[in-house]
């Protein structure tokens, strides 16, 4: 059996980080996945998916997400009910992440960090992101100007006959 899923999209707004009675890092957001059609009306339509991170992740994203930032997200799809105040059951299916990729830089927000970063499995900011997937930037100048992939904080344009999947 397999419960596995990948998102890409756009924090609808800032990660609200929380702690268990016990301590432990909660923290949920939700993203905007684009559909890959448009609707009758020549409109994009998206979908909003609700993610939770548990303990350093949670801290992770806490600190380094914002609104409106790109974001990959790896995780499992979950599925738990509780009865309401009235009495009602109500269904909640969210994705628990145990990756979370910061596919934009952290300029615009006044961070500390330069370049987009990927954490997981509780894993904390490093230099060391080539073994995680993250940027090796080793050999290269970290001026903006001779940054190749910069994107001068304009959004790229992608349609999707260019991605691979």
């Amino acid at each position: 059996m397999l419960n596995r899923v990948i998102l890409i999209g756009r924090l609808t707004k800032d990660p609200e980080l929380r702690y268990t009675p016990a301590g432990v890092a909660v923290t949920q957001f939700t993203i905007a996945v684009d559909r890959p059609f448009s609707s009758q009306g020549g409109e994009r339509e998206a979908d909003f998916i609700p993610v939770v991170t548990w303990r350093q992740l949670a801290e992770t994203c806490a600190n380094y997400l914002r609104k409106g930032r790109l974001t990959a997200v790896e995780g499992r799809i979950q599925v738990r009910n509780y009865d309401n105040n009235e009495g009602k059951r109500v269904y909640v299916t969210e994705v628990i992440a145990d990756n979370v990729r910061f596919l934009e830089s952290n300029r615009d927000s006044g961070g500390s960090r330069d370049d987009a970063g990927s954490y997981g499995g509780g894993s904390a900011p490093s230099s060391n992101q080539a073994s995680r997937g993250g940027n090796n930037n080793s050999g290269y100048s970290r001026g903006p100007a001779a940054d190749p992939f910069s994107d001068d904080g304009k959004p790229i344009d992608i349609s999707d006959d260019d991605l691979p999947f």
